[in-house]
Formats: C-alpha cells, structure tokens, sequence
C-alpha cells in the first residue's frame, strides 16, 4: 500500500495533538505550534490528556457494560498509549475496530496496528466525507451497520469550520446507524464568560496559525451534532466530570474549562 509524503516542514493536526500527549511522533514544527498555543493558554496541553482519558473510559463503558462489539473511529490520530482497539479487545477479544484518518504519518503508522490482531482494520478515507466512508470495501467488510457500532468523533470536529457543514456529517452519519448504536464527540468549547476570551485567543491562534484550524463553538451548537440522539448521563460536560475514575481533587484549569464530551445512544 502506497501512503502519501510525509511533510516534516508543515504542522499535522495529528502530529500536533501527539506533542501534546508527550509523543514522539512529531517534528519540531509540530512542537512550535504547540508551544504558540501554550503561550496563548498555558498548559492546554491537559486537555489532549484529558480527551484521551475520556476516550478510554468511553470505550470501556461501550464494551463492557453497555455490549457494544463495533467501533468506527473516525480521524483516530497516531497510535499511542491505550488506542480505542487496545481497550475495547481488553474487555472483549472479539471486539471489531476501524480506524480512518488520512494523515500520511498516522497511516504509516496505521500499518502496525493492521498485524496486531484480524480485528483491528485502518483505512485512509476523508472523514468529512461519511458516504466514501461507508462505502469503503474495508468498512463494507468488517463492520454490519445493521446492528449497533459506537461511532468516534473525537477531538475532530472542531477542525471543520463550518458549523452548518458539521451537522449536515454527523446527521449523514446517524442516518446510516441501527437502534441501539452510539456516538461519541469531544470538541472545544467557548463557553462565553470569564473563559470566553481565553477560548477566543486559542481558537485565532489554532485556526489563524500554521496549525490552520481550531474552532470553539458554542455548547448548543455542539449538542446539535448529536442530532436526535438521547444523551446519555450526565450528557455534555467538561470532558474530566464524565463518569470519572474517582472523585475530583483539584479545580479544573482553563483549558479543560474549554472541552466538552458526550456520549449520544440512538434509540
């Protein structure tokens, strides 16, 4: 399989959240980014720690209580600590994952993943895009949209910039799901107030920047991206007061003021 170039002189989104989790897969134009973003917000790194605890407590729910055998996660990012196929084949062996992104560096990497186990599959599909993607003959082959998938939107629409755009993916995307599947989106938040600046110097220097997007919308905008879907307890919050792992310690910081996460089940 043939993987586009590799540009090491541009930043990747993807490259640019793998700093942010203390990776190694990124380049020193990845890391500059990151530290403008620093700059205009200290510490906002916590928040791609904190999108990826969320993403392992989700995926632990969706596989152990709630049953869920499928996941599409969708722009998925370079493979690090605890992937969503690492946590879902923990609590279930028989677990189906499909990775899609279209970064040229998360792809190579995504051919490692392909020799873990027969379960775990990666295509290179535009994510914004959701009738390629399910038309795709390798999401045609191991995912049956006829019973429930969890779909992952996580940490990615908030790089669309058209907030119209976004509900027309996710409704194409909902449609195509059966009773009983479930969505999963995180996304920057403005939530206006004494953050509301805060949120707005991020967004001009994600989306102004090299970086070239990073969006913080409004917390109904995010919500209208789950459509119809029945949200499921304690709904939309702040990404680390999601069903955490005990109980909260220490106040929240900006950033992670500036990050919601909910979890739509479709009845």
């Amino acid at each position: 399989m043939d993987f586009p170039h590799i540009d090491s002189t541009r930043p990747s989104v993807a490259r640019v959240y793998d700093a942010g989790l203390g990776g190694k897969d990124n380049y020193e134009v990845d890391r500059e980014v990151l530290r403008a973003i620093d700059a205009a917000v200290p510490n906002h790194a916590i928040v791609a720690r904190d999108n990826r605890d969320w993403l392992i407590r989700v995926t632990r729910y969706l596989a152990g209580q709630v049953g869920i055998s499928q996941f599409l996660d969708l722009g998925s990012g370079l493979p690090t600590a605890e992937n969503t196929h690492q946590v879902a084949q923990r609590v279930n062996p028989e677990a189906t994952v499909v990775y899609v992104d279209n970064d040229p560096m998360v792809l190579a990497h995504g051919r490692a993943l392909l020799e873990e186990n027969d379960r775990t599959h990666f295509i290179s599909t535009d994510l914004t895009k959701p009738q390629e993607v399910f038309a795709n003959s390798d999401v045609v082959r191991y995912l049956d949209f006829a019973e429930p998938v969890a779909l992952y939107q996580i940490g990615v629409l908030h790089h669309v910039k058209d907030t119209d755009e976004v509900r027309e993916i996710m409704r194409q995307y909902i449609e195509r799901l059966a009773p009983g599947s479930y969505v999963a989106i995180s996304h920057f938040h403005n939530p206006g107030g004494e953050d509301g600046p805060a949120a707005e110097d991020l967004e001009r220097v994600m989306s102004d920047g090299p970086m070239g997007s990073g969006y913080f919308r409004s917390r109904a905008d995010i919500e209208s991206f789950f459509g119809d879907l029945e949200l499921v307890p304690p709904g939309l919050v702040l990404a680390p007061r999601w069903w955490p792992d005990g109980p909260q310690v220490k106040p929240l910081i900006t950033p992670q003021r500036l990050f919601l996460a909910g979890l739509g089940r479709k009845v």
